[in-house]
Formats: C-alpha cells, structure tokens, sequence
C-alpha cells in the first residue's frame, strides 16, 4: 500500500498528514478540535478531506485517547471527549469513502518510534509518554501488543501507591500521578513554597507565588540551573525509572523509549531515569540491561504510526 493519512487527536487541535512508506509525512493540516462529540467525528473526515485532496490516499489511520476495542473500530472509552462505544472507523469511512482504522494515540505514537524512530533495529521495545498523563505501547517480536480486548499498555493506571493520590481515573496511586507532567508542576510546586529562597529563578517566571508555577516555567528554571526545579525533575525521573524496572520483570525488552512532552528537556530528565532503572532493576549486577532511549519523532509519532497502522490494515 501506497500513501495513507495519520490523524492524531488532541485536546485543542486535529492534526492529519499525509505519509508516504519511509514515514516522511508529505502534506498536514491542523483544525481545532470541537467541543461535541459528533463535531470531532466532523473535524477528522473535513482534515482527512482536506489533506488528502492532492494526494492517491489509500487509508486513514486515527490515533485517539481512550480505549479502542480489538477490532480497531470503536473507542470504548475516552476521558477527554464524550464517546463511549462510539463506533468511530464506521462513521468516518461513510464520510471520507476510505478504509479506516483506529488505535489508541500512545499505542500508534509508540509503533510510530518502533518502525521509524528511536526503536529502529529493535524487536522488542515498550514506550513510554510523560505528558499531561503517562501513556504506554508495547511492541514485541516486531508486532504490537494490544492484548485480548485491545486495551493493553495503559501503563498510567498501574498502582504504585496503595491508597495513594486520587487519580483522574477514580482509582488512587496510579503511576502517572507520580510519573508525568502534572506530577513535576506538583513536586515543583510544593518545593517552592517549602523553601522559596531556593526557589527564586522558578518563582520570578510565574507570578512570584508556587501556585502561579506551570510545566514550562519548571523546564525554564531547571535550564537554568534552578534548584528546586531541577530536585522537580529528578523526583519525577525517580518514579519513572522505577516503573520502567519493574516493565522490565513484565516485558523484559531491549529497549525503553520515553516520549511526549517531558522527555523534551532531553538528559536533564532521561539520566536520572536511568539511573533510577539501573537503581531499581532485579537483579540488575547480573542481568543485561534494556537501554533507555529518547523518543526521535517529538510530537509526530503518533500521527506516522496511525499511518503505518492503516497501511498494514
């Protein structure tokens, strides 16, 4: 199969592109992403439209949050947008006249890195994004594992603290309020207004108060050098070392990639969750090491994955 179109859905914008065989995406476009459920539906068959006007289109690949059944037809369930067994690949074909297949957005982000990104020459990788929340894939002997139901590899619900932090979820102790964007505005947070003099480059980005703190003035100070933000960083990348050791009892691969938008700021996060692996791994002294790697393809993982989802059916 030749050209196919990845979707990728966000909480504020739909981005679909064109993607050729090799993964270089040729042509995309971006829409806001409705408030209705039914206007999502909309959005993506007027992107998929849209992008692919120039182009020999085949399929369409979606990525959406949520739980995608294992026929990679219906999202089950999704957090951010009110669909609940909403029967997504048979509305946007009827609208675009194209085959569709949906997945779930960190699965096709992390098949994305497997085929064309950081996990190029390995056969068995996990993946994980550190965003707002904590996502998940899984790749072994080269094919994608989705499990029974389709809904495997929400790593961010595992309970790492028996009634710990409440989650989103309803569930308590859930890893990524631990392990995530949200958990490093948190610990930088809480440490600013614990010790403020050793706060003041993370202090003077927001509004002078910890509570005025966001993720990006976090990433800011600790660039700089920035105590309390960097003690942030490191707190996170303990936790998510330590999930990664114990994905490694489960999975046992050769490679980790850790994804989404924390992964950004590159070593400043990735050698302490290194260290923490290393630190946290059974038997670490006498058993190989499964390397962790840094995402390549930034924001554009799951947008190529989708693709190269749709185009293998």
């Amino acid at each position: 199969m030749g050209l196919t179109i990845g979707v990728d859905i966000g909480g504020t914008k739909i981005a679909a592109g064109v993607v050729d065989e090799e993964g270089s995406i040729l042509e995309t476009c971006q829409v806001p992403t409705p408030p209705t459920a039914e206007g999502v539906v909309d959005a993506i068959a007027d992107a998929v439209r849209t992008v692919g006007a120039q182009h020999p289109v085949e399929a369409v690949g979606i990525g959406a949050a949520g739980y995608v059944d294992d026929k990679r037809a219906t999202v089950l369930f999704a957090p951010n947008i009110a669909w609940r067994h909403e029967a997504l690949k048979d509305k946007v074909e009827q609208r675009v006249g194209l085959p569709v297949v949906v997945e779930n957005d960190a699965n096709a982000a992390a098949w994305g890195e497997f085929r064309f990104g950081a996990g190029q020459g390995h056969d068995d990788v996990v993946c994980i994004t550190l965003g707002t929340g904590l996502g998940g894939g899984i790749v072994i002997g080269g094919r994608l594992h989705r499990g029974r139901f389709g809904v495997a590899a929400e790593f961010g619900h595992i309970r790492v603290v028996p009634d710990g932090l409440l989650c989103g979820c309803g569930s308590q102790g859930c890893w990524e309020q631990y392990a995530s964007g949200r958990a490093l505005v948190r610990y930088a947070r809480q440490r600013a207004a614990a010790t403020p003099e050793s706060a003041e480059i993370l202090l003077k980005l927001g509004d002078g108060t910890p509570e005025g703190v966001e993720g990006r003035h976090v990433s800011q100070a600790a660039r700089a050098g920035c105590p309390v933000a960097v003690d942030a960083f490191r707190e996170l990348a303990r936790w998510a070392g330590a999930g990664l050791a114990d994905l490694a009892s489960l999975f046992d691969p050769s490679a980790f990639i850790v994804g989404g938008g924390v992964s950004d700021e590159g070593d400043l996060v990735l050698d302490p969750i290194r260290k923490s692996f290393r630190r946290w791994l059974v038997g670490g002294n006498w058993r190989p090491h499964a390397q962790v790697l840094s995402a390549q393809l930034g924001g554009k993982a799951g947008l190529v994955g989708a693709a190269d989802l749709a185009r293998q059916g």
